[in-house]
């Protein structure tokens, strides 16, 4: 393949550490049975693999029981999960507008079924949520909150431990969608307040596609999205208490979850405080250089302000899918453009018309790499 300039971290990491491609191939020829489907060896082995995979993410997000955390496809499922395994026909959910899809969807497929009522708080262009807003939200039926850790537009923080506390004054639940911040900044669920964790394997914590999970709150009772084989308690007719086999049935990713593992203790080695300070640093180092373009308008917070590793911006005069093809084409550098599955922002942002192009970098890009794109967008735009 020719020289490519990955700036898509914030749709999947690449390249990954060659640890991940190495459990990968390890636990296909070593612990390629069925985890708790036996007790010969090899099942043994392959559900070690599980376990261990689930240690290391108690410990990236402070979780005390391994337990707790459930695996899954992606974080999309994860929080279909946690959102149909917890709402039940009256409640009342509250978003925000930087949602993606894989909130607003499933949110609003309940409601269209008559069950639901959904409220979504406004952000500023910016990103910015008004936490008065929000409480001025809740009602007494009020039994979920739902809000993006990051935008995946706009790179605007939450402030998720401010929001647990009303959760916690108004009685309701916090689930927080972190695709855009597990790995890549402090994520401790304890200390946020946090009772349901959706994320995903192969963004920030650096695992393949096909990875994810959900981290549920000990005392909290979710519903199982998928019945079926567990390996344990077969006798029974429903799915069993005993977690995480409640939510996890069928055969598991083994494979995937293997190389899940290897990213993670990446990740460990070098702390998400770090990550973050590396790929902040390249976000500001890009908004300079981009500042000087005319016609450009950057989406999301001021510079110097907090924002995970993405840029978003929008050129006037220019079609986002064809400045985008064009630095693929020409450039050999890989943006995303597009709509990026959240039309609420898009509207908060008043970019619905136009999209956007979004570079995002990740724990190994470099600062000569974020120089080659400002090269490249400055070079087609005085051509055009």
């Amino acid at each position: 393949m020719e020289k490519l300039i990955y700036l898509d971290h914030a749709a999947t990491s690449w390249p990954k550490p060659p640890a991940v491609g190495e459990a990968m191939m390890n636990a296909l020829e070593l612990a390629g049975a069925n985890p708790g489907r036996g007790s010969h060896r090899m099942a043994v082995q392959a559900s070690r693999v599980l376990f261990e995979t689930r240690k290391g993410l108690a410990t990236l997000f402070g979780i005390k029981n391994p337990n707790d955390i459930v695996f899954g496809s992606n974080t999309t499922e994860a929080l279909n999960l946690a959102i149909q395994g917890v709402l039940r026909d009256g409640d009342h959910v509250i978003a925000t507008m930087a949602e993606h899809n894989s909130v607003r969807r499933p949110l609003e497929f309940l409601r269209r079924q008559g069950g639901i009522e959904v409220d979504y708080v406004p952000v500023t262009s910016s990103g910015i949520m008004d936490l008065e807003k929000m409480e001025q939200m809740f009602r007494e039926n009020t039994r979920l909150i739902v809000c993006t850790h990051s935008s995946n537009l706009l790179g605007s923080i939450m402030p998720i431990e401010e929001i647990a506390q009303l959760c916690r004054k108004y009685q309701a639940l916090l689930l927080v969608d972190a695709a855009q911040s597990a790995g890549v900044m402090p994520v401790d669920v304890g200390r946020l307040g946090i009772d349901l964790l959706a994320f995903p394997g192969h963004k920030g914590l650096l695992g393949p596609q096909g990875t994810g999970g959900l981290y549920i709150a000990p005392e909290l009772d979710v519903q199982p999205l998928l019945h079926g084989g567990t390996g344990s308690q077969s006798e029974a007719v429903e799915q069993p208490k005993v977690r995480p086999d409640r939510y996890e049935a069928g055969t598991p990713n083994t494979i995937g979850i293997a190389g899940l593992g290897a990213g993670v203790k990446h990740v460990l080695a070098m702390t998400p405080t770090i990550i973050y300070k590396h790929e902040w640093e390249l976000s500001q180092h890009m908004m300079d250089g981009l500042s000087s373009i005319k016609g450009i308008q950057m989406l999301g917070p001021d510079i110097g302000q907090p924002r995970t590793g993405l840029v978003s911006f929008i050129i006037e005069g220019y079609d986002s899918a064809q400045l985008a093809f064009q630095l693929d084409r020409n450039y050999g550098i890989a943006v995303r453009s597009g709509f990026h599955c959240t039309p609420l922002a898009h509207e908060a942002a008043g970019t619905t018309a136009t999209g956007a192009v979004r570079a995002s970098v990740g724990y190994n890009s470099t600062h000569e790499e974020v120089d080659e794109l400002i090269r490249a967008i400055t070079e087609l735009t005085v051509k055009k």
